[in-house]
């Protein structure tokens, strides 16, 4: 049989560390080394020399052995940890470099696919310059001697209860009040009784906020007898002078003031300085308990060691279909059940009950299933053997319900079998734990993109935009959906609509201006970032 000539690529990850050593290497092809006759140079007549060169092929050859073991025991190549500090700036050096090499010595360069491509960030940078003003206040208040203090009780899942410190610590703010460590309420759902320290780095949030907001672990002696004031019926959306009104009197003679449920209940536009200190509190401040970030690093860090990865946000649980008043569309059976636990529980339906579920999703208020994902991955360009983190939880269905995901894309993840043995014990059954190594390692992947609205996706459209506006598809459900339901739609047309319909839903900078309604800590751009236009103004 003819033996091809067709030369034969491979592809291996070789750390940009080493790419980057070979530059200092300087070799000059104009210069052939020419040897006398058949003579070896006198270097490699040289027996010292033989035997160096012996020890480093053996030395080669073993490492070698050692890493093809490694691979098979490890669901992915042992690879080291980075620290969370430097987690932005380290994103994109910490890349593997992947490079395509010939088998019979080929040319080397980067293989880089148009689904990976990042969006321009138009030079937007985090800015977070806070005015003379709020300076001057900051260092007037750390003269004065403490006497007011907030208490906060938080609710929710893990990112709902991470929108609530933050509005908590700017209320403590306005107030001019000192912020007792938020009180986590124990989750009905989950049964997850983790405190703020068992979640987030404690220490750390106090360091970053000393020159803004003092943070104390508890009430001093004088005041824990003192009956708090109760803001229980704060409203919705209300400005700072709302607070100031309402509690600022009451808190200067009771001296503790204690506040529940403050979802939402801060308006979204408020002066600039206040809009900087959400950003500061969300992207700084609330950083992740040392356990929990060093797992959720070394998850990202084996999903990296094969190359770039997209991570998925997948609403697939029973009770997001029962609350969104949508069916999984796995089956008759299913969502039977779907509907039937809706009759019973109607309460539990989010709004437009007068909706069907046809409706429903035309309007693009319910959940992508997994063969919508499926799809609109394919479309964007996604390639087949692309790595995906999927977080969220139980799919309603099973593993069946993820069928049409897998089929396209078999190198599909989540934190159960990318974990060790063992690895995941110490958060078993503490879901605002297992939820933040799912936010940790979707915030550090090469492209994030939600199937449903909601806290999760909005903090990390935020954090990945304040991070150099790493790229985050943002489903546009309502102009896509008719699409997906023509069948008579050929594919590569079908491909290039999605494709046009998703071209300004990339992850770009957006002016949180430009939005209704929208809150700083999901759009940072201008108040929280600036680029060279708009530096100057923010200054």
């Amino acid at each position: 049989m003819a033996r091809s000539k067709t030369k034969q690529l491979s592809y291996i990850a070789v750390p940009s560390q080493f790419i980057h050593s070979l530059h200092g290497l300087h070799l000059s092809p104009k210069k052939a080394v020419r040897f006398p006759g058949h003579r070896l140079p006198s270097l490699a007549r040289n027996p010292k020399f033989l035997l160096l060169l012996l020890f480093f092929l053996l030395a080669l050859l073993r490492t070698l052995r050692i890493g093809s073991e490694l691979h098979r025991l490890l669901p992915f190549p042992s690879v080291p940890c980075s620290h969370s500090s430097s987690t932005e700036s380290a994103w994109a050096a910490d890349k593997a470099a992947v490079v395509s090499v010939g088998v019979d010595g080929g040319d080397v360069g980067e293989v880089v696919g148009e689904f990976w491509r990042q969006p321009d960030g138009m030079g937007y940078s985090p800015c977070l310059n806070f005015s003379e003003e709020f300076r001057m206040e900051s260092e007037a208040a750390r003269r004065v001697r403490r006497r007011k203090y907030l208490l906060v009780v938080v609710s929710g899942g893990l990112n709902q209860q991470r929108n609530q410190i933050v509005d908590a610590v700017v209320i403590a703010r306005i107030l001019g009040a000192a912020l007792v460590v938020p009180v986590l309420q124990v989750n009905v759902i989950w049964g997850d009784e983790s405190e703020f320290s068992d979640i987030f780095d404690l220490e750390h949030f106090k360091r970053v906020l000393a020159d803004d907001v003092k943070v104390v672990s508890s009430l001093p002696s004088t005041h824990i007898r003192t009956r708090p004031v109760d803001g229980k019926q704060t409203p919705l959306n209300v400005p700072p002078s709302w607070i100031r009104n309402r509690y600022l009197k009451k808190l200067n003679r009771e001296g503790v003031l204690l506040l529940r449920g403050l979802d939402s209940r801060l308006s979204k536009d408020l002066p600039r300085d206040l809009q900087k200190l959400r950003c500061k509190v969300a992207f700084h401040a609330l950083r992740f308990a040392a356990p929990i970030q060093e797992l959720g690093n070394k998850l990202a860090m084996r999903m990296r060691s094969k190359g770039p990865y997209v991570a998925l946000h997948l609403r697939l649980e029973k009770d997001v279909w029962v609350r969104t008043g949508c069916l999984p569309g796995l089956s008759s059976e299913y969502d039977e059940i779907v509907q039937e636990e809706r009759k019973l529980r109607p309460k539990l339906l989010t709004g437009r009950s007068n909706m069907t579920y046809h409706e429903r999703k035309l309007a693009g208020f319910c959940p992508l299933n997994a063969l919508d994902v499926t799809r609109l991955l394919k479309a964007l360009g996604a390639p087949p053997d692309a790595m995906i983190y999927w977080a969220g939880g139980e799919p309603f269905g099973g593993p069946e319900a993820l069928l049409p995901l897998t089929r396209e894309f078999p190198h599909l993840y989540n934190k159960d079998n990318l974990s060790l043995p063992g690895e995941l014990e110490p958060f078993a059954k503490k879901a605002s734990l297992l939820a933040a190594i799912d936010y940790i390692v979707c915030e550090q992947s090469d492209v994030f993109m939600p199937s449903h609205g909601g806290n999760m996706g909005h903090l990390m459209q935020g954090h990945r935009a304040f991070a150099g506006h790493r790229k985050f598809i943002t489903p546009n459900k309502r102009q896509m959906l008719p699409y997906f339901l023509d069948a008579s739609l050929p594919e590569l047309e079908f491909h290039r609509i999605i494709k046009e319909l998703h071209r300004g839903s990339l992850g770009q900078p957006e002016w949180r201006s430009d939005k209704v309604d929208k809150d700083v800590t999901a759009f940072p751009v201008p108040e929280c970032m600036c680029n060279g236009t708009s530096r100057s103004s923010a200054l």
